[in-house]
């Protein structure tokens, strides 16, 4: 089976190369037209050609194995990665609305519609193949990079409809400052997108908790030892496309510690069948023993129900 990092590889490698192939045709595009929408296009396809060497770069990074200096892994480059696609999506989408307050003013108007309008479609064909590769890679390795590059190319297809739309309209329908127009509107998608496309990349960094069903479908699976009678001070976070877990449990203090580790076992084992590939931590004290204060010493599996009854 094809390894996880070489998926992700392969999805930036594809984005490269559609990147430089339609950058080339939107650079010709831009100097026979002289379009402020198809140059909105090219800065973005320029950006996504940069952005998606980085994802290369971040993927690679991350698909490296623990080390002495990076015991957790290096998932957080993915993170990185993304980050510096979001800056660079910002910077494209701020300039781009400047050249186009810039056209509204002076009433400029595009050259040569129809090789614009037939760049944007080859662009639009070149942009869903991608789209579906990315797709399957991201449904089998759930890469942060890859998402957050597939995310830009699905922007893309907007992005060259508007170009078509804009070049149509002021050469067949003869509407003033629709090129104008149409660039501001793609800068305002394009900030929109690199915000969006933030959100996630930013909670990795910050180690943010896994949603809560996620976490209560985590507490359900714990939940079933009979063994256990609390869990406290659980942590979730994710890295990359890994996800780490560690937590307290309560068990019988009589127990040898041959009998708790036998238990931990256990847990372990019916955890990493319901969520492969997590990396958990147990830490397990003598029922009553509960050293944490405020939310950590909270116990989590009080409001759980089992469909038999814990042992004693």
């Amino acid at each position: 089976m094809t390894s996880h990092g070489a998926l992700n590889r392969s999805a930036a490698l594809a984005s490269i190369a559609v990147a430089s192939l339609l950058a080339g045709l939107k650079i010709w595009a831009v100097v026979e037209t002289g379009s402020t929408a198809m140059l909105g296009s090219l800065a973005d396809t320029v950006l996504d050609l940069i952005a998606s060497l980085a994802t290369l770069l971040g993927v690679w990074v991350a698909a490296q194995p623990d080390d002495d200096n990076h015991r957790f892994g290096h998932g957080k480059a993915e993170a990185l990665a993304a980050m510096f696609q979001v800056v660079l999506i910002s910077i494209s989408a701020l300039t781009l609305a400047l050249r186009a307050g810039s056209q509204w003013i002076s009433g400029a108007r595009p050259a040569s519609a129809d090789d614009g309008i037939a760049v944007s479609v080859v662009a639009i064909g070149a942009t869903m193949v991608l789209l579906l590769w990315q797709r399957r890679v991201i449904r089998s390795t759930g890469s942060l990079a890859i998402s957050t590059d597939h995310l830009h190319y699905k922007s893309d297809l907007v992005l060259n409809f508007a170009v078509i739309a804009a070049l149509a309209l002021d050469r067949y329908a003869g509407v003033p400052n629709a090129d104008a127009v149409f660039g501001l509107g793609i800068a305002l998608w394009l900030g929109w997108g690199a915000w969006h496309a933030s959100q996630e990349a930013v909670e990795q960094l910050m180690d943010h908790e896994w949603p809560d069903a996620r976490k209560a479908q985590f507490l359900e699976v714990v939940a079933m030892h009979p063994e256990l009678k609390g869990l406290h001070d659980l942590r979730t976070r994710s890295s990359g496309n890994r996800d780490f877990v560690q937590f307290h449990v309560s068990v019988n203090p009589d127990m040898t510690v041959r009998e708790a580790h036998d238990v931990m076992d256990e847990i372990e084992e019916k955890l990493l069948r319901e969520f492969p590939g997590i990396e958990i931590l147990i830490h397990p004290d003598p029922e009553g023993l509960v050293n944490e204060t405020g939310l950590a010493a909270k116990d989590l599996l009080a409001d759980i129900e089992v469909p038999h009854p814990r042992g004693s």
